[in-house]
């Protein structure tokens, strides 16, 4: 048990309350639909209840002495502190479509986030990034329209 007081053991607690939120969430939503075998919250019921079982196996695994270190493969550097540009260009990349989904609509939208996210991990790569940021939302938006789900406007800016 001593492991258990030195060990980050608040890390498997934080992603238990996660689980936990989820679930709380999950009790507003419809886990059947009139039209569909699974409703909305199916899918947070089921995210809750993972996120709940990987906290138990985080406890577990400090339980019994598991270091928790970057691997080798993860190009971790010991002691390098955080890229602070690429983290905020990161957030933005997540904070943008609460901004201006509304008045650009998805493809675009998704378009802009697709490319900071590829921006904060080192792409230099501008047009490109922006090209297959609006190949993947547009064929997104087109496949849901299809299968009967509306996504709001393709470009609400120019009226379509």
């Amino acid at each position: 048990m001593n492991l258990l007081r030195t060990g980050p053991w608040w890390l498997g607690l934080a992603v238990m309350f996660l689980g936990a939120v989820c679930l709380y969430a999950s009790t507003e939503l419809a886990v059947t639909a009139q039209y569909a075998a699974i409703g909305p919250g199916m899918f947070v019921l089921a995210v809750g209840l993972g996120l709940v079982g990987l906290g138990v196996l985080i406890l577990i695994q400090i339980a019994r002495g598991e270091v928790f270190e970057a691997d080798e493969a993860e190009n971790a550097a010991p002691g390098q502190a955080m890229g602070k540009r690429a983290f905020f260009t990161a957030l933005l990349a997540a904070a943008l479509p609460a901004l201006i989904i509304e008045m650009l609509g998805l493809p675009v939208t998704a378009m802009l986030s697709f490319m900071l996210v590829a921006r904060a991990f080192g792409s230099k790569r501008l047009l490109s990034d922006l090209i297959v940021g609006f190949v993947l939302a547009s064929s997104g938006w087109f496949l849901f329209g299809w299968l009967g789900l509306q996504l709001g406007g393709f470009f609400p800016l120019a009226g379509f």
